[in-house]
């Protein structure tokens, strides 16, 4: 199988996007040598780096977002009333959505922070600078039920494929000595029931510099 090239060109990126913020440690440095020195910037550039190079990359129609996703207790199509009976809900804020608005609308935006119905979002992702084990379940479960938020049906009635969801970092730390894909699946057995479905189950999982988990979606029988 090919595709060396291709695969190449995206490490080369990823090493320079990391290499980027290794600038601006070097440029604001914390007094203990250990990162950037206001750590509420810190973890704000590292949420707005991965926005920029997102932008770079994705199709003109979709946007690279911060915000809200709101679902309203209305009919979202000609004939769709499947969410008369509900009441209207909301996510917590959401550090990156990925967002259709060539084909459906923006409740209010301010710059890129955005309050969005569930039926544009293509993605949802969670930014940490070091992603720590304490993290795990509670970006998980935001994740899991902003997912359930979006969860909606076309006009014939077909539910439509959930969000991309991922938690991204660009370090991780943990104490107790064992695999990284085992302390991981720990903390997402926590999350996760037989009760959710495979769109509820995060999509990715890393640490830019060190590791990556990917969810693989199982082949149809």
């Amino acid at each position: 199988m090919d595709g060396h090239r291709i695969q190449q060109y995206w490490s080369h990126e990823m090493d320079a996007m990391i290499e980027t913020y290794r600038q601006f440690e070097i440029l604001i440095p914390a007094k203990d040598g250990k990162g950037a020195a206001h750590r509420g910037e810190d973890g704000r550039y590292v949420e707005t780096l991965i926005r920029e190079y997102l932008k770079r990359y994705l199709p003109r129609e979709l946007e690279v977002l911060t915000g809200f996703v709101m679902r309203p207790a209305v009919k979202t199509g000609l004939n769709n009333k499947v969410r008369k009976s509900e009441k209207d809900s909301n996510s917590t804020q959401l550090d990156i959505l990925i967002y259709n608005s060539a084909r459906y609308p923006v409740f209010q935006r301010f710059g890129d922070s955005v309050i969005v119905p569930p039926e544009g979002v293509i993605g949802i992702i969670s930014v940490k600078k070091k992603l720590k084990e304490i993290d795990i379940k509670h970006e998980v479960t935001a994740l899991k039920k902003a997912s359930k938020l979006c969860r909606c049906c076309n006009d014939e009635g077909k539910v439509i494929r959930g969000p991309f969801l991922a938690l991204v970092s660009m370090d991780s730390f943990k104490k107790v000595k064992e695999p990284t894909d085992e302390w991981i699946y720990k903390k997402l057995l926590e999350v996760y029931t037989q009760e959710d479905c495979f769109d509820d189950l995060i999509g990715y999982i890393g640490s830019l510099n060190k590791w990556s988990i990917f969810k693989k979606r199982p082949r149809r029988e």
